[in-house]
C-alpha cells in the first residue's frame, strides 16, 4: 500500500497523532511517514511513552520501523498481519499506561486470536487519562459498541514516581456504530479522594470542599499502600441512564486541597449545565472507536484540540468524514 504522509506539526501539534496514526496503520495496513513529531511540545519528538508506544504496537504486528529511537522527530511504521498473544511492556517512567493501551488495545480487536496485555508506567498522571477513567467511562461505552474488552487496575502509580500497572484482556470482534445524542437521566454523582503516601486529612479536606460546592456529590476516601505513592487525586463519576463520565484533578506541591476540589467541581458543573452526552475528554475517547465502527455521532461540551486533530488523522487512513456542528448549547460530531 502507499505511505501515508503525517505533519506531527497539525492541530494539537502533540502524542495524539502518532498513537492515532499507530492505531489505524496496524488495523489497514496502510503505512505512515510521520514528520515534525510532537513539534508542538516544550520537549518535542519520541518521549518514553511514546516510545513504548511505537515498541508494543511493533511488536503485535511484526512492523518495520525507522526512527524508533528517544527524541526522533520522524518515524516511518510498516506493519503486517496482527497477531493475538500475550503481551507485556513497561515504560519505565511516570509516562501514561493508559495512553499506550489505548494505542494497541483496539488493533487486538482485530487479532487472530483472544490477548492479554500488561503495562507498567503511570496510571494517573495529569497529562492523560487516568485508569479511573478507562474503566469507568470510556470502557462501558467500547463494550455497548460490541466489543469483548476488559482492564484491571493493578496498582496505582502517579506522576513523577510512576510504579502502576495495568492488565487488559481483548477477544476479537468488530465494534457497532452506535450514537449518543444525549445522556438520559441523572443517577449519581461520587467522588473518589484517592491518597498514597499523603495524609489522609488531605483527602478529607478536598471532599470537605466538593460537598460545599457540590452537596450532590457523595464521597469516600481510597487510602493506597505508601509504596504506590507519593501521590494524590480527586475524582468525580457522574452516571446518567445511558453512559457515565468521569472528571479529575490532582494533588500537588503548594497546591491547596480546597483547589483541587474547586478544580475538578468546575469541570463538573461546565458538564452538567450543558446538554451534552460527554464531556470533552471522553469526546476525544469515542472518536476512534466510532470511526472503526463505520460511523457514529455524539454530542459533547467543547471540541478539544486533540479532538479535532483525531479526526483529521482518522480520514487519511480511513474513508470517512467528520463534521462539528453547534447546536442547542452543545456540540454535535458526526463520523461517516
Amino acid at each position: 500500500m502507499p505511505t501515508i504522509f503525517l505533519d506531527g506539526a497539525q492541530g494539537e501539534g502533540g502524542g495524539q497523532i502518532l498513537r492515532s496514526a499507530l492505531t489505524l496503520s496496524m488495523i489497514t495496513g496502510q503505512p505512515f511517514r510521520l514528520e515534525n513529531l510532537r513539534a508542538g511540545r516544550a520537549k518535542p519528538g519520541l518521549l518514553r511513552q511514546h516510545l513504548t508506544a511505537v515498541l508494543a504496537a511493533a511488536e503485535i504486528c511484526g512492523a518495520r520501523v525507522e526512527g524508533a529511537a528517544p527524541g526522533s522527530r520522524t518515524l516511518v511504521f510498516v506493519p503486517s498481519a496482527i497477531r493475538g498473544g500475550d503481551y507485556r511492556f513497561a515504560i519505565g517512567t511516570a509516562g501514561s499506561c493508559t495512553l499506550v493501551l489505548q494505542t494497541v488495545l483496539p488493533a487486538l480487536w482485530y487479532a487472530d486470536g483472544a490477548s492479554t496485555l500488561r503495562i507498567s508506567g503511570g496510571t494517573h498522571n495529569p497529562a492523560a487519562p487516568p485508569a479511573d477513567f478507562l474503566l469507568r467511562a470510556w470502557l462501558p461505552l467500547v463494550r455497548r459498541m460490541g466489543v469483548q474488552s476488559e482492564i484491571v487496575l493493578l496498582r496505582h502509580g502517579f506522576y513523577p514516581a510512576g510504579g502502576g500497572e495495568i492488565h487488559a484482556r481483548a477477544a476479537p470482534g468488530r465494534p457497532v456504530a452506535i450514537d449518543l445524542l444525549g445522556r438520559g437521566d441523572w443517577r449519581a454523582a461520587r467522588a473518589t479522594a484517592i491518597v498514597a503516601g499523603i495524609p489522609e486529612a488531605v483527602a478529607q479536606r478536598e471532599l470537605a470542599q466538593l460537598a460545599r460546592t457540590l452537596p450532590q456529590v457523595s464521597g469516600e476516601i481510597r487510602v493506597l499502600p505508601e509504596r504506590e505513592g507519593p501521590g494524590n487525586a480527586l475524582l468525580v463519576e457522574v452516571e446518567h441512564a445511558f453512559l457515565s463520565d468521569v472528571f479529575t484533578a490532582f494533588g500537588a506541591r503548594g497546591l491547596a486541597a480546597e483547589k483541587v476540589a474547586d478544580l475538578v467541581a468546575a469541570k463538573v458543573r461546565a458538564y452538567l449545565d450543558s446538554p451534552a452526552a460527554v464531556g470533552e475528554h471522553l469526546a476525544d475517547q469515542l472518536a476512534l472507536p466510532m470511526a472503526l465502527a463505520g460511523g457514529g455521532s455524539f454530542t459533547t461540551c467543547q471540541p478539544s484540540s486533540h479532538l479535532t486533530t483525531n479526526l483529521a488523522v482518522i480520514e487519511h487512513f480511513l474513508p470517512l468524514r467528520s463534521q462539528i456542528e453547534y447546536a442547542e448549547g452543545r456540540w454535535l460530531v458526526g463520523i461517516g
